[in-house]
Protein backbone atom coordinates (compact mmCIF):
# COMPACT_ATOMS: atom_id res chain seq x y z
CA UNK A 1 0.00 0.00 0.00
CA UNK A 2 1.41 3.30 -1.56
CA UNK A 3 1.93 6.04 0.90
CA UNK A 4 0.53 9.68 -0.21
CA UNK A 5 3.31 12.59 -0.08
CA UNK A 6 2.64 16.01 -0.63
CA UNK A 7 4.75 18.52 -1.17
CA UNK A 8 4.01 22.45 -1.67
CA UNK A 9 6.04 24.90 -3.19
CA UNK A 10 5.87 28.60 -1.36
CA UNK A 11 6.76 30.41 -4.89
CA UNK A 12 8.22 33.43 -2.61
CA UNK A 13 10.23 36.24 -4.12
CA UNK A 14 13.45 38.26 -3.14
CA UNK A 15 15.03 34.82 -1.77
CA UNK A 16 13.77 32.42 -2.02
CA UNK A 17 12.09 19.27 -6.60
CA UNK A 18 9.99 13.68 -7.91
CA UNK A 19 11.67 12.37 -10.50
CA UNK A 20 11.74 16.66 -10.50
CA UNK A 21 10.97 16.96 -14.03
CA UNK A 22 6.98 16.38 -13.17
CA UNK A 23 6.93 18.72 -10.50
CA UNK A 24 5.82 22.76 -10.46
CA UNK A 25 9.56 23.09 -10.12
CA UNK A 26 10.06 22.27 -13.69
CA UNK A 27 7.92 25.51 -14.98
CA UNK A 28 9.53 27.90 -16.62
CA UNK A 29 8.92 30.43 -13.64
CA UNK A 30 11.01 28.24 -11.10
CA UNK A 31 14.16 26.86 -13.83
CA UNK A 32 16.61 28.57 -11.55
CA UNK A 33 15.28 26.86 -8.39
CA UNK A 34 14.61 23.76 -10.06
CA UNK A 35 18.21 23.45 -11.25
CA UNK A 36 19.74 24.36 -8.37
CA UNK A 37 17.68 21.26 -6.49
CA UNK A 38 18.59 19.10 -9.56
CA UNK A 39 22.09 19.86 -8.53
CA UNK A 40 22.27 19.05 -5.13
CA UNK A 41 21.43 15.30 -4.63
CA UNK A 42 20.27 14.70 -1.32
CA UNK A 43 17.94 17.70 -1.92
CA UNK A 44 16.96 15.58 -5.05
CA UNK A 45 16.39 13.02 -2.96
CA UNK A 46 14.59 13.96 0.14
CA UNK A 47 11.96 15.58 -2.96
CA UNK A 48 11.86 11.84 -4.65
CA UNK A 49 11.77 9.93 -0.93
CA UNK A 50 7.80 9.11 -0.97
CA UNK A 51 8.01 8.98 2.84
CA UNK A 52 9.61 12.49 3.20
CA UNK A 53 6.87 15.46 2.88
CA UNK A 54 8.94 18.59 2.33
CA UNK A 55 7.69 22.20 1.35
CA UNK A 56 9.65 24.14 -0.77
CA UNK A 57 10.03 27.75 -0.86
CA UNK A 58 10.56 28.38 -4.51
CA UNK A 59 12.10 31.67 -5.25
CA UNK A 60 10.87 32.65 -8.68
CA UNK A 61 13.57 33.24 -11.88
CA UNK A 62 12.98 37.13 -11.41
CA UNK A 63 13.93 36.86 -7.53
CA UNK A 64 17.52 34.68 -8.12
CA UNK A 65 18.17 37.30 -10.84
CA UNK A 66 17.92 40.11 -8.31
CA UNK A 67 19.92 38.66 -5.42
CA UNK A 68 23.20 40.74 -5.18
CA UNK A 69 25.42 37.25 -6.12
CA UNK A 70 24.73 34.14 -7.30
CA UNK A 71 23.62 31.40 -4.83
CA UNK A 72 26.68 29.83 -4.74
CA UNK A 73 28.58 32.70 -4.27
CA UNK A 74 29.98 34.04 -0.54
CA UNK A 75 31.42 37.31 -0.19
CA UNK A 76 33.49 35.89 2.48
CA UNK A 77 35.14 33.34 -0.04
CA UNK A 78 35.83 36.28 -1.70
CA UNK A 79 37.70 38.23 0.89
CA UNK A 80 39.11 35.39 1.72
CA UNK A 81 40.62 33.58 -1.21
CA UNK A 82 40.02 36.93 -3.74
CA UNK A 83 38.55 36.35 -7.26
CA UNK A 84 39.17 33.07 -8.04
CA UNK A 85 37.57 31.79 -4.94
CA UNK A 86 35.25 29.27 -7.51
CA UNK A 87 38.37 28.68 -9.58
CA UNK A 88 39.59 24.51 -10.08
CA UNK A 89 38.43 21.83 -8.08
CA UNK A 90 38.55 23.03 -4.45
CA UNK A 91 36.44 26.46 -6.02
CA UNK A 92 34.12 23.98 -7.35
CA UNK A 93 33.71 22.21 -3.94
CA UNK A 94 33.78 25.44 -2.10
CA UNK A 95 30.68 26.74 -4.92
CA UNK A 96 28.97 23.40 -4.34
CA UNK A 97 28.59 23.52 -0.92
CA UNK A 98 27.44 27.47 -0.88
CA UNK A 99 25.20 26.12 -3.33
CA UNK A 100 23.89 23.22 -1.11
CA UNK A 101 23.08 25.82 1.97
CA UNK A 102 21.11 28.06 -0.47
CA UNK A 103 18.85 24.80 -1.48
CA UNK A 104 18.72 22.87 2.25
CA UNK A 105 17.72 26.59 3.45
CA UNK A 106 14.72 26.67 0.99
CA UNK A 107 13.61 23.22 1.92
CA UNK A 108 11.25 23.36 5.37
CA UNK A 109 11.13 19.27 6.10
CA UNK A 110 7.22 19.25 6.73
CA UNK A 111 4.14 19.12 4.45
CA UNK A 112 1.73 20.33 4.88
CA UNK A 113 3.17 23.22 6.89
CA UNK A 114 0.52 25.15 8.80
CA UNK A 115 0.29 27.99 9.26
CA UNK A 116 2.30 29.51 12.64
CA UNK A 117 4.10 26.32 12.93
CA UNK A 118 7.80 26.64 13.80
CA UNK A 119 9.96 25.14 11.95
CA UNK A 120 13.56 24.76 11.01
CA UNK A 121 14.44 24.64 7.38
CA UNK A 122 17.01 21.77 6.61
CA UNK A 123 19.91 23.74 6.09
CA UNK A 124 18.96 26.66 8.76
CA UNK A 125 19.80 26.94 12.14
CA UNK A 126 16.98 29.58 13.17
CA UNK A 127 13.14 28.20 13.11
CA UNK A 128 10.86 30.47 10.56
CA UNK A 129 6.48 29.92 10.14
CA UNK A 130 4.30 31.59 8.16
CA UNK A 131 1.27 33.68 8.49
CA UNK A 132 -1.36 35.61 6.58
CA UNK A 133 -1.59 38.92 7.09
CA UNK A 134 -4.06 41.10 4.93
CA UNK A 135 -4.28 38.27 2.34
CA UNK A 136 -0.89 38.15 1.58
CA UNK A 137 1.07 34.98 3.10
CA UNK A 138 4.90 35.87 4.62
CA UNK A 139 7.77 33.73 6.09
CA UNK A 140 8.56 35.13 8.99
CA UNK A 141 12.39 35.56 9.69
CA UNK A 142 12.77 36.14 6.10
CA UNK A 143 12.63 38.32 3.42
CA UNK A 144 10.15 35.90 1.54
CA UNK A 145 6.28 37.04 0.35
CA UNK A 146 4.23 33.93 -1.01
CA UNK A 147 3.21 34.91 -4.45
CA UNK A 148 1.36 31.31 -5.00
CA UNK A 149 1.12 28.26 -3.55
CA UNK A 150 0.84 25.05 -5.11
CA UNK A 151 -0.03 21.53 -3.66
CA UNK A 152 1.04 18.42 -5.42
CA UNK A 153 0.43 14.93 -4.23
CA UNK A 154 1.81 11.95 -5.44
CA UNK A 155 1.49 8.19 -3.94
CA UNK A 156 4.27 6.03 -4.74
Amino acid sequence: MGRDRSINLFAGYVCSGQQIPDSPLASRAYRYCYSFVRDIESASRRLEDSAQNTTVLAPLNSAVEKLPRKPWEDPRDYGALGPDAYEGGEGHERAQRNLRRFVEAHLVPVSPWQEGEQMKPIGGDREIWWEEKDGTRLVSNTFLHVVSLLEMTAAD
